[in-house]
């Protein structure tokens, strides 16, 4: 059989023998339901990087590893696509993995996968847990570089971390709600509580957030309580189900720091219980947010350019390899504070063709 990539190419991409795509591409028995996937997938992968095929210069094949709702994987998988073609003098092969939930030892499974087949790098965005730790050290030992994405995995075996400053995006939040919303001695009502939502503590990003948050609320509005909402993994229903089980200690609410996501469920959720909070803080400029902000339902979204991050994190793999110096290394985004009336124009057109 006839394929628009020689068995080679896809097997490469995909960490299979050639002989297992051969058996895939003709349709031949015993071949499992998740080989079948991995060669689709890979398929899929190598349309969209066509033209990184015909490019010159060293190949490296990273794998990304994410575990996120998939609105935000999606944009992840944008932003790294996006830079591919200026990331000279290498040409980088991404392969990926990225669910909405892992178990650890789904991620376990997963590095040590890679780490058997061979990988020039990998991208992760896992929860801390001593078994990914372990996974990650072994990929070290295999002289594999690990870099950990938008949540960090402190002290473990990796070259670096791309992303934001999590601590300072959670003080930035508690800063803007402090300011947006009336003091108690200002407007001579009873001060409000914050309902705060992280979707897993085990992730450190979030994790930091949250830190940075509540020790600056205890600076700027020491009397403001603090309600924690956490554990819905961003995902719409399992966020909603945990605002629905605290529904009566919300009633009084004025504003809300949403760290992991699923505004959509917990705005609705407070909605259907007549509440609606003054004001309301986010993180992630995905076509979720995005709407949301037009519609004046949230106040403000904390943004991070993923771009710029994908470029830093490929940059310390390309830097491991020697391909360039480290003093050449993308620096970290900056945390951009979004409101209606300046989202960028081109997030906004982005947001109409999708």
């Amino acid at each position: 059989m006839t394929h628009r990539f020689p068995i080679k190419e896809i097997a490469r991409q995909s960490g299979l023998g050639t002989a297992t795509i051969d058996r895939v591409l003709n349709k031949r028995a015993n071949v499992s339901a998740q080989t079948q996937r991995r060669v689709r997938d890979a398929i899929d992968e190598l349309t969209s990087q066509e033209g990184q095929l015909a490019a010159r210069g060293r190949r490296l094949f990273i794998d990304v590893v994410v575990e996120a709702p998939t609105r935000f994987s999606r944009e992840i998988r944008h932003a790294l696509e996006a830079e591919l073609p200026s990331l000279h003098p290498a040409i980088i092969r991404p392969r990926y993995m990225m669910q909405e939930r892992m178990r650890p030892g789904d991620i376990v499974t997963i590095l040590d996968r890679i780490g058997k087949r061979g990988s020039q790098g990998v991208l992760l965005k896992a929860q801390d847990q001593p078994d990914i730790r372990a996974a990650m050290a072994e990929l070290s030992a295999r002289n594999i570089p690990v870099i950990t994405i938008f949540t960090d995995i402190p002290d473990a075996a990796h070259v670096a971390y791309a992303g934001a400053n999590n601590r300072a995006a959670g003080e930035t939040a508690a800063y803007l709600i402090h300011h947006f919303l009336p003091s108690a001695l200002a407007s001579n009502t009873e001060t409000g509580p914050v309902l705060m939502t992280m979707s897993d503590a085990r992730f450190r990003g979030e994790e930091s957030r949250k830190a940075g948050f509540v020790t600056a609320m205890a600076k700027l509005a020491p009397t403001r309580p603090i309600m924690d909402a956490s554990g819905g993994a961003g995902l719409d229903s399992d966020t909603a189900r945990r605002i629905e089980s605290m529904i009566e200690d919300c009633r009084n609410i004025q504003a809300v720091y949403s760290m992991g996501g699923g505004n959509r469920a917990i705005l609705q959720t407070l909605a259907d219980h007549g509440l609606s909070p003054q004001v309301y803080i986010a993180h992630d400029l995905d076509l979720e947010n995005i709407t949301l902000l037009q519609q004046g339902q949230l106040s403000a979204v904390l943004h991070h350019d993923l771009r710029q991050d994908m470029r830093t994190a490929c940059h310390h793999v390309m830097a491991w390899h020697r391909l360039l110096p480290k003093t050449a290394i993308a620096p970290p985004s900056d945390i951009h504070i979004i409101t209606p009336a300046n989202i960028p124009a081109f997030i906004t057109k982005q947001a109409r063709t999708n």
